[in-house]
């Protein structure tokens, strides 16, 4: 009677281990990053930089935000410049991000708020900004694989940009689109004294 019960002990422990492994591959499979949400909606992952610390998605809304590693807004370059602030918020569906806030594009300048996102249809190749008045038109391929974002230097206003750092002159472009000239002399001199 002993040896009957063995082969039904291996059995239910056989199962035991496949139901175990199934459940630990199904929690692995969750979403682990922004970037799987991103292709879980049809989207690249390039279209946030690298380094987003944390995030949330309501799962019935689409609504998320997710935070940079660093303290300041960041620029990356695509065909264009595109700077993103430490929290960004909207709302995704598929192949597209709505209600946008935290992304802005540089045009001719200035500095507009990317109010959204959408992919063409994904044989196209293109993606759109909404950015306002305008919608942008990109290469879906310069959204492959997220950029390095570099952090805007504080050159006096929050949101300076150092455009030319030489020996002795700093050329910024302050957040209103100017572009002042700053002697480095100057700056170290009032430091010391």
């Amino acid at each position: 009677m002993a040896s009957h019960n063995h082969p039904i002990i291996a059995m239910l422990l056989i199962l035991a281990l496949t139901l175990a492994t199934a459940e630990e591959n199904s929690q692995s499979s969750q979403v682990t990053s922004f970037y799987d949400v991103l292709t879980s909606n049809g989207l690249p992952i390039g279209l946030f930089p690298k380094g987003i610390s944390d995030f949330s998605v309501d799962p019935e809304s689409g609504r998320f935000q997710l935070n940079l590693l660093s303290p300041f807004p960041c620029d990356a370059n695509f065909e264009t410049r595109v700077r993103y602030d430490c929290n960004i918020t909207g709302s995704l569906s598929y192949g597209r991000i709505a209600n946008l806030s935290g992304v802005s594009a540089e045009e001719l300048f200035l500095w507009l708020p990317v109010k959204g996102i959408q992919v063409d249809i994904p044989s196209s190749g293109l993606i759109y900004f909404d950015v306002g008045v305008l919608s942008k038109q990109f290469s879906l391929s310069l959204f492959d694989t997220p950029k390095d974002c570099n952090a805007i230097e504080n050159g006096g206003g929050e949101n300076d940009v150092v455009l030319f750092d030489g020996e002795r002159v700093r050329i910024v472009e302050n957040e209103s689109g100017k572009f002042v000239r700053k002697r480095v002399m100057d700056q170290e001199q009032r430091a010391v004294s």
